[in-house]
């Protein structure tokens, strides 16, 4: 029997994506943070078939490529030699076959992925960019994925164009469009509704948002896309693939202005019950893909499937040795944790902040800084120590 398409799904139930590949692999040692670029397909393919089978065993119905930020601009961007070493053709093509063994082991799509490029952000113009984004598209045709991302952009405009090179290099496949934006709209001042109707207007089946924010501000976002694409007439799915941090206090910029970003985050990772929340809130919202990005880990994808267990009807392999609601803790030596072995205990928990003696909230550095700011010159070359200075001076 042939698997059921991503629309098909999406009509008639649930679809869970998977996790945050790039943070989960940078903690594991495959990926550098600064270029978050993806040569861990080549270099250590193992690692990223175990992290796949992992958010498969989750619960999660897609195996997304891990393509994000492979385009061959973005890995010789700043003294990153992964296009010279590898090619982001031999990288992408690595990603698809890993997803596509992987989604084989079970009822799995594979998505191709396609992200923002610094050719937008050098002010290159469309044809550039979609040049850039056409040499990624030919892999994934090739190794025919089942449908399309396109995902962390912050100007509408830059997805809208991605969207379009989709549509024509890979006819007749679904597009998702997700943007990294919170309520504020685009990087350009693009409401977050206007942002949702470009994006159907270009042809994305599947609108949402991911990354840069929690799922709260994920949520709020999607309140104003769902209306805006109301109010104009069309009916898209949408979807939802948020931060694994609390970050209410991110500004428009999302958790990149965070004073932690990216390695002083993890007191504000999601438990796993804040994501059975977030998996209900998206659902009774009308939200249909229902994912995750930096910072889920697979246990965080778990706690989704098993908040939407009635709705799927089924429960992921990895609840084989999960008591739901913490009803494993029943065999636990010591009364007081056995005594936690109920739902009301951790769904009305108000978990520590972290550290002790650590200030309450951080403050956004919000620089301000977008495409068309000369600071946002992208080169070939590495940073250097007087480059360095002139930020620090800022």
């Amino acid at each position: 029997m042939p698997k059921k398409g991503l629309i098909e799904r999406l009509d008639s139930g649930v679809v869970i994506g998977d996790g945050g590949f790039v943070f989960a692999l940078e903690k594991r040692g495959y990926v550098k943070a600064g270029p978050w670029t993806p040569e861990a397909t080549v270099e250590n393919p193992e690692a990223v078939r175990q992290l796949h089978r992992e958010f498969l065993r989750a619960g999660s119905d897609v195996m997304q490529t891990f393509t994000f930020y492979a385009s061959d601009d973005k890995l010789q961007n700043r003294g990153n030699e992964a296009q010279k070493k590898y090619t982001g053709a031999m990288i992408n093509q690595q990603a698809c076959e890993i997803a596509r063994e992987v989604a084989n082991e079970g009822d799995a799509l594979v998505a191709g992925g396609i992200s923002q490029t610094p050719t937008y952000l050098n002010g290159l113009g469309k044809e550039a960019v979609q040049k850039e984004f056409e040499k990624q598209l030919k892999v994934f045709v090739d190794n025919k994925v089942d449908f399309m991302i396109a995902e962390y952009f912050e100007h509408v405009e830059e997805i809208v164009w991605a969207v379009e090179s989709i549509k024509q290099k890979c006819p007749g496949m679904p597009i998702a469009a997700n943007m990294c934006i919170g309520p504020e709209g685009d990087m350009h001042g693009v409401s977050a509704g206007e942002c949702a109707v470009r994006m159907a207007k270009a042809g994305a089946d599947v609108i949402g948002i991911n990354c840069h924010f929690d799922p709260d501000t994920v949520l709020a976002a999607l309140r104003l896309m769902k209306e805006a694409l109301t109010k104009a007439g069309f009916k898209k799915h949408l979807m939802a693939q948020p931060l694994g941090f609390k970050t209410p206090d991110a500004s428009k910029q999302g958790f990149i202005d965070l004073p932690e970003f990216p390695f002083g985050l993890e007191p504000r990772i999601l438990t796993r019950w804040d994501c059975h929340r977030y998996a209900r809130e998206a659902y009774d919202l009308g939200v249909r893909y229902i994912g995750a990005c930096c910072g889920f880990e697979p246990y965080h994808v778990r706690a989704i499937a098993e908040e939407l267990q009635k709705e799927r009807g089924c429960l992921p392999t990895g609840s084989e040795k999960h008591g739901q609601w913490g009803d494993g803790l029943r065999q636990h030596t010591k009364p007081w944790v056995r005594a936690r072995a109920r739902r009301d205990y951790w769904e009305n928990l108000k978990p520590a902040s972290g550290r002790p003696y650590c200030a309450s909230m951080s403050k956004p550095d919000e620089w301000g800084v977008t495409q068309g700011d000369a600071m946002l010159k992208q080169q070939a070359q590495k940073t250097t120590d007087e480059d360095l200075q002139k930020l620090y001076k800022k």
